[in-house]
């Protein structure tokens, strides 16, 4: 197995490759700047330039993967247009090069109430909205997926045990990125995870009682 991370250095994306890392599977960081990678991601990735919106990049950089593990996602700005490009067109690339290149698994990160188009992250640009096109576009690829979508993202780890639930089951909660990291790559080695959506947040066991 080895991997390629799409958004190695956002927030979760980093925390993914240090997982792969940390389980020893071989690693490659898509990254568009070289030396922000280089700070902050270990030592034992391969750092790739590429971006993607664009194509022929990622077809080098996915070369010898076979797994791909995609967390990018459109920074706020003021640009109306970002999390059409980043959420759905480039997803839309990373799937259509994961199709030629023979992936065995893509594994995105999505987000909970991607169904709920009156939801008020919508009015960031349509957010929500694009992330479930690009859910779609990659469940009738044909290729084999698994969909995470976690709650509110939190840096910082906590010790609350994950709950883990169906498409469109779960509508709040927050999650740190850890925890996402580790579902993420776990799925890669558990098949029941295979083909589905899976909803993730954490709770205190008080809460559970």
């Amino acid at each position: 197995m080895k991997a390629l991370v799409a958004g190695a250095t956002g927030e979760t994306g980093r925390r993914i490759v240090q997982e792969l890392v940390k389980r020893q599977i071989p690693v490659k960081a898509l990254v568009r700047d070289l030396d922000l990678g280089k700070q902050i991601l270990p030592p034992e990735a391969e750092l790739v330039v590429g971006d993607v919106l664009n194509s022929d990049s990622l077809t080098k950089a996915i070369a010898d993967c076979t797994v791909l593990l995609c967390a990018t996602g459109a920074r706020p700005s003021l640009n109306p247009s970002g999390p059409y490009q980043v959420d759905y067109e480039g997803t839309k690339n990373l799937v259509n090069v994961a199709k030629t290149q023979g992936i065995e698994q893509f594994v995105l990160v999505s987000s909970l109430c991607v169904s709920q188009f009156f939801h008020p992250l919508n009015l960031f640009w349509l957010v929500l909205f694009w992330k479930k096109q690009a859910e779609t576009y990659l469940q009738n690829s044909g290729l084999n997926y698994t969909i995470v979508r976690p709650g509110g993202l939190k840096n910082q780890d906590n010790s609350e045990p994950i709950l883990m639930s169906s498409e469109d089951t779960l509508f709040e909660g927050s999650i740190p990125r850890q925890k996402v990291a580790q579902v993420c790559v776990d799925s890669l080695f558990n098949s029941e995870a295979h083909k589905q959506i899976l909803e993730i947040v954490t709770k205190s066991e008080a809460v559970k009682g």
